[in-house]
């Protein structure tokens, strides 16, 4: 009812412009709107080439792989709002897939890393995952806050001391670094298994538990006084302070968050990847940035939905599973990824000036 309302009254706003601000209006909207354009475009000319496309599976397909990344992007969401950004969100997600994996392998596996060690319960593992990335993200936060130092310093140096301890981890009881598999069944089940058929085609749970994760950071974001410190600190971090926000302990609850965001993710990743070696997580930080600048979440701070993010998380999902299907070769596929974050970060910058 409310979008409807709106929609009248730009409407109405329309029809009192002039013939040059009508033209302006069309202008801005096309740019500010040309990577939804040209994505709507890239699905047609991928439907035409090849009809499965749209297919029941391959929707279902899009739907998983968008839910196993939606948590990397909703905790990164945060970062960005604050005007800053999260390298070491990638190694997080290994690590906590690599810790998951040994923690619930199979007792009979020839291989297992912890051979005396029984499959632990599963709500104990998401807590360690969950403490173990919240860790790294209150070390980022703390560091962002009490030395003003910015994030992408903090997190290209935690990156790098995450991805050491996890190659350190990996090679634990003479494991060196062999991929860790042969997971419980209880695990899998539980994360990739199935209790809900789209058409014939199963849905995995975690698309369910992703669900779980955008109404837990929607309520964060918009009913919380964690949610409107952050927006306050992300806009004006200065005018935040002399209202009383924290912007100290505010900076270092929303990596905290974050990182316990990755855990999750990881721990996802873990059971749905079933292998899961030192390069687990390379380069999803990139994904996850490209998302919620897609989806609205914007580098000069103080905006961004949750709505948004998961929209950014869907259409940059489509765009890779239509490069699949167009079979493009996966270094151009390199190529694409870096241009649309670069386009969409230009858009976005384009936006804030215009408004200034």
């Amino acid at each position: 009812m409310r979008a409807f309302s709106n929609l009248k009254a730009s409407i109405a706003n329309y029809k009192t412009l002039d013939s040059k601000d009508k033209k302006t209006f069309w202008k801005e909207g096309f740019i500010n709107n040309l990577m939804y354009i040209l994505i709507i475009i890239a699905a047609i000319y991928t439907y035409t080439q090849n009809h499965k496309f749209l297919s029941v599976s391959s929707i279902v397909n899009i739907i998983s792989l968008s839910a196993a990344n939606i948590p990397i992007a909703l905790g990164i969401a945060g970062c960005i709002v604050l005007t800053g950004t999260d390298l070491s969100a990638g190694r997080v997600v290994g690590l906590t897939a690599c810790i998951s994996a040994s923690l619930l392998q199979s007792m009979d596996y020839a291989t297992k890393m912890f051979p005396n060690l029984q499959p632990l319960p599963i709500p104990v593992v998401i807590l360690i995952v969950v403490v173990v990335g919240g860790i790294v993200g209150f070390v980022n936060g703390w560091f962002v806050a009490q030395f003003k130092l910015h994030p992408f310093i903090v997190t290209l140096a935690t990156q790098l001391i995450t991805y050491g301890v996890l190659l350190l981890y990996i090679m634990i009881n003479g494991n060196n670094g062999q991929p860790l598999s042969g997971l419980d069944n209880s695990f899998k089940n539980f994360v990739t298994g199935s209790l809900v058929k789209f058409f014939g085609v199963p849905i995995p749970n975690y698309v369910w538990y992703a669900i779980i994760m955008i109404a837990f950071m929607w309520f964060m974001w918009n009913k919380t006084t964690f949610g409107k410190n952050m927006f306050a600190v992300g806009s004006n971090p200065e005018a935040a302070n002399v209202s009383g926000v924290s912007v100290f302990w505010t900076t270092i609850a929303v990596h905290t968050l974050a990182g316990a965001m990755y855990g999750i993710t990881g721990f996802i990743e873990s059971a749905r990847i079933g292998s899961n070696q030192a390069n687990t997580g390379l380069n999803y930080e990139c994904d996850a940035i490209a998302a919620c600048v897609i989806g609205g979440v914007s580098f000069v701070g103080g905006t961004g939905k949750i709505s948004g993010i998961v929209l950014g998380v869907f259409i940059l999902r489509i765009i890779f599973v239509a490069l699949q299907f167009l079979s493009i070769n996966q270094s151009m596929q390199y190529i694409i990824k870096g241009l649309i974050i670069l386009v969409a970060c230009s858009i976005d910058m384009r936006k804030y000036l215009v408004r200034k």
